[in-house]
């Protein structure tokens, strides 16, 4: 059964490059959210086994986005996927509970590797 991944990003070219990195593997796209606002209020309805979190995104950002997920559902797995790869956003990252960073651009062995450690 394949896993399922709420892909949270406002550019729509993350997400097409999300779904043909993940085709053919143990993962499958349930849901897309343009915007952390809208990540919050899908989340209890999707359900996803993992969560793609961009960071720089309209409206609210990913990481305080991430935060209010995490308190409403401290079971969920976050991965932050981003092009800011300074370390006080990886240390923020961690603070708030996010289970690992990818950065942009990603490979698909990068992403599986970050998506398998989240899991586990």
């Amino acid at each position: 059964m394949s896993k399922r991944v709420m892909v949270v990003d406002d550019s729509r070219l993350v997400r097409v490059q999300l779904e043909d990195v993940l085709a053919g593997t143990d993962y499958e796209v349930a849901a897309y959210c343009r915007s952390g606002e809208d990540a919050i209020e899908q989340y209890a309805s999707v359900q996803p086994d993992l969560v793609t979190m961009d960071i720089i995104m309209q409206g609210m950002d990913g990481l305080d986005a991430a935060k209010i997920i995490l308190q409403n559902h401290p079971e969920a797995r976050i991965v932050m996927v981003s092009s800011l790869a300074y370390d006080d956003t990886f240390e923020r990252a961690k603070a708030i509970g996010a289970k690992g960073f990818v950065d942009k651009p990603f490979h698909q062995e990068q992403l599986l590797r970050v998506f398998e450690q989240a899991l586990a």
